[in-house]
């Protein structure tokens, strides 16, 4: 009993790493800035994450060839769900449309795992030049193995849901799933920015 209790005590301080293999381990120093008013855009009532992207150099057809292999390749990544797939390619317009179902992981110990399965489709124009990228579809399915429950990022995520009233905090709960489908924001537009470059 006491080795296995040793065991356990040894493994603690692999709680501290990533949890997903796109995180960054989170430091204490960390502040909420970069998560309070204004983080999740909400366009025509619903939320949009959205960037242009400079491609300097490069015509249409190849940023469409660039990212449309890079969204194939993202839906054979791990954490995601077979279901994750291109929805529509279309090389005449340099459009693509892709839906992804993921693991959104916020807590995982050897005692506890709490996780969301996240949903969402990314929605790329490209022209010569530049490429827009946007993040849309939003929504959640939380505690699918016990108590499913569904929410959409409208009524989640956004200053109203996905802060506290001073708005200057997360809210416990939904501040949660805000920061964590923020930070998955940014590291998809960050690495189809360098991707592009």
């Amino acid at each position: 009993m006491k080795k296995i209790f040793i065991v356990i005590l040894m493994c603690l301080p692999m709680i501290v790493m990533a949890q997903n293999s796109w995180e960054k381990p989170v430091e204490k120093s960390n502040t909420d800035s970069k998560y309070l008013v204004g983080a999740v855009p909400v366009v025509d009532g619903k939320v949009v994450f959205e960037i242009n992207i400079s491609a300097p150099g490069k015509k249409a057809g190849e940023i469409y060839q660039t990212m449309l292999r890079e969204l194939e390749a993202m839906t054979k990544e791990e954490g995601q769900f077979e279901q994750s797939r291109i929805i529509s390619a279309n090389p005449e317009k340099n459009e693509i449309c892709a839906g992804y179902q993921e693991w959104l992981v916020f807590k995982s110990t050897a005692l506890a795992l709490d996780r969301t399965r996240l949903f969402y489709n990314l929605v790329v124009t490209c022209e010569d030049g530049k490429a827009n990228v946007k993040m849309t579809r939003i929504h959640y399915l939380y505690e699918e193995e016990r108590n499913p429950q569904t929410f959409k990022a409208e009524e989640w995520i956004t200053d109203e849901y996905g802060l506290k009233k001073s708005k200057e905090k997360l809210s416990r709960v939904t501040g949660k799933f805000r920061r964590k489908t923020i930070d998955r924001k940014d590291y998809l537009f960050d690495k189809f920015t360098n991707l592009l470059k």
